[in-house]
């Protein structure tokens, strides 16, 4: 009975943390209640993002004292080539890809593309397969 009594209850810890990163790209560094580097960065499927140094991000945690990891969606496969941080590529089988380039512009890639009574507007130019769109009049 006095046994029972001697054992403390374990310290309550946080399963996730609102941090702030430091270093970007993906393995990211963060600082929550201290600094922690080579952080490997976790998204749903077929999404690819790179948080910027002062992103806000979410820090899971697991195991009893939050040192184990846990997984919140896949792990990311390897970013495009030169892909830059706040930049976002969502991909999905088959190679269809969107990509949001900082520089404004968006890259569609994949099979067919194709719209139920829904419209595409675009403002700006619009490239296919490198050079400037000129509409057949056939």
């Amino acid at each position: 009975m006095w046994l029972s009594k001697q054992m403390k209850t374990p310290a309550a810890t946080t399963d996730a943390d609102l941090g702030v990163t430091t270093i970007s790209g993906d393995s990211v560094g963060v600082v929550t209640r201290g600094e922690v580097r080579s952080l490997p960065v976790y998204g749903p499927g077929g999404y690819v993002w790179l948080p910027e140094n002062g992103s806000a991000v979410l820090v899971m945690k697991g195991g009893p004292g939050g040192e184990e990891q846990c997984v919140s969606g896949m792990k990311q496969k390897q970013p495009p080539a030169g892909m830059r941080p706040g930049e976002v590529y969502i991909h999905g089988p088959g190679g269809n890809a969107v990509y949001l380039r900082s520089n404004g512009s968006i890259e569609i890639a994949g099979g067919t593309i194709s719209l139920t009574g829904g419209t595409v507007s675009i403002h700006g130019s619009l490239l296919v397969n490198g050079q400037p769109y000129r509409p057949c009049h056939c």
